[in-house]
């Protein structure tokens, strides 16, 4: 393996053998509002939403964890699997290697196998600005074609940059890179956090430009300076080390977060809830909460590393628990999730 191959290889497998996970998970300080009678039948829900000209099953979005070396291939598969099953929203890591390795394409590609109504490209912010508009412009064109994407993500992980022994904490032009390139794609273009939230602030600037939707990425879930943490200790860099446990809890929590995208972009811009969702309550208190759809990932990663079967039978149990929600609560569809209630203990 390269450096870049290696450095995915280690996120999955500290991810699965560590805790990597904030300290505190804000989804147990938002309450649903039970609806002691409903007047709704459970089987009559309709969970089916539309996001960005596409239709799913489910809000659901099996967020973007991995590719890059050879063991991720099966991971994305099963991943791919479910997705197809269940007809939700999927995405893939970074596909930095896949541009640098022509032989790591398929770690990311086999996803296309796959009927899923909503795929995510995915890439660093910082890349934009190293590689400029042009090489930027036929960059991101490969990545849509290398996963058949209807969305091509952008990622702000400047946490894990600053934390990382090798990161590349280039911010510098990040918001006129996201600008240029949200009006020259032919395909929606999401801004996301990866797991420290986005401020009013920042989506208030965003909302001036053409991006398409906003995922929070908020604080609460996998903390991916617990992450680095571990990767510095592994060759004894104390000094990393020592600020991945410094940043560890570091972010905005995620509903929060939802909360200020929302009033920031006068909820005129989908929202996607990732940071910390474990289950189909969570997904549902997101979606209380304004969020359009709840995008999930470390819950996921131990089944997908097993076999498609249990990776099936957990997203199967998600949307079970996220019906089961919305029952009782009173609302027999997504659209009515934003009217029923929920009280933020932040």
């Amino acid at each position: 393996m390269n450096q870049t191959e290696n450095r995915k290889d280690e996120h999955v497998r500290i991810s699965l053998e560590k805790d990597v996970a904030a300290h505190h998970n804000y989804w147990d300080d938002v309450k649903l509002i039970h609806n002691a009678l409903p007047e709704i039948n459970k089987d009559e829900l309709d969970l089916s939403t539309g996001l960005f000209g596409k239709k799913m099953d489910a809000p659901l979005i099996i967020s973007g964890m991995t590719g890059g070396y050879q063991k991720a291939k099966k991971i994305n598969e099963n991943l791919a699997a479910a997705a197809e099953k269940f007809q939700i929203g999927m995405g893939v890591g970074s596909q930095r290697a896949g541009l640098e390795n022509s032989g790591l394409k398929d770690t990311y590609g086999v996803v296309k196998d796959f009927d899923i109504p909503l795929r995510f490209a995915n890439i660093g912010a910082s890349q934009l600005v190293l590689w400029g508009r042009d090489k930027t412009l036929a960059n991101v064109q490969e990545m849509i074609d290398m996963i058949g994407a209807n969305v091509f993500v952008v990622c702000l992980n400047f946490l894990q940059e600053v934390i990382q022994f090798e990161g590349e904490p280039h911010a510098k032009g990040c918001f006129d890179a996201i600008k240029e390139l949200a009006q020259d794609l032919d395909v929606p273009l999401v801004v996301k956090e990866s797991g420290a939230g986005i401020s009013y602030d920042v989506a208030s600037r965003l909302s001036k430009t053409k991006i398409a939707g906003i995922d929070v990425g908020g604080a609460g879930g996998t903390s991916f300076a617990a992450i680095e943490h571990y990767r510095a200790g592994m060759i004894n860099d104390r000094l990393h080390e020592r600020g991945g446990k410094t940043f560890w809890d570091w972010g905005i929590p995620t509903p929060t977060s939802i909360l200020e995208v929302g009033d920031a972009t006068d909820w005129k811009l989908p929202i996607i809830a990732t940071g910390g969702i474990r289950n189909g309550l969570d997904a549902a208190k997101a979606m209380a909460l304004g969020a359009n759809c709840a995008g999930m990932a470390h819950t996921l990663l131990g089944p997908a590393n097993k076999d498609k079967e249990s990776t099936i039978f957990e997203v199967d149990a998600i949307i079970k628990e996220l019906r089961a929600a919305m029952f009782l609560v009173g609302a027999d569809s997504v659209s009515k999730m934003i009217d029923v209630g929920a009280e933020l203990w932040i």
